[in-house]
């Protein structure tokens, strides 16, 4: 689905919820009701799909969720490798459990750009990098998809 096919379904004045998969963590960040703004939000330890779906669905509830955002990991040559099939099973899987919009956005590198940041400008430490890595890289593709909203 492209971006003006996906704000066509959004509702008024709900947030989007953002995801960074991962098969053992799944990165979560929300964005403000206005959509202008991604914060990170948690990291959901993967475990087993109820749980993972009981986890989503109280997020969903908390921050009046409208739809949602998946990082897509590309290749470097943007083609879908299958990681990429992992990513659009799980979404289409929690799509039909939750019944929200959902949107695709190019994650290339975005967790090695989260990563930098952390080193760079906020000087953490690896152990503390670790346990806010997945959910900042949720914001940084959130973000990306807010953004590129505003244009569509």
């Amino acid at each position: 689905m492209n971006i003006t096919d996906f704000k066509l379904q959004l509702p008024a004045k709900k947030a989007l919820i953002g995801f960074d998969y991962g098969s053992r963590r799944l990165g979560v960040a929300v964005s403000d009701l206005s959509r202008t703004i991604a914060s990170s939000h948690s990291i959901i330890q993967r475990s087993d799909w109820a749980a993972d779906l009981a986890a989503i669905r109280r997020i969903i509830e908390e921050k009046e969720i409208g739809g949602m955002v998946f990082g897509l990991p590309l290749q470097m040559n943007g083609q879908e490798g299958e990681i990429a099939a992992e990513v659009r099973a799980f979404a289409a899987k929690l799509q039909q459990a939750v019944e929200l919009p959902l949107a695709f956005w190019d994650e290339r590198l975005s967790s090695a750009a989260v990563e930098s940041f952390l080193i760079k400008e906020v000087d953490l430490s690896r152990s503390k990098r670790k346990k806010v890595l997945d959910a900042s890289a949720a914001a940084y593709i959130l973000q990306g998809f807010l953004d590129s909203l505003k244009f569509a």
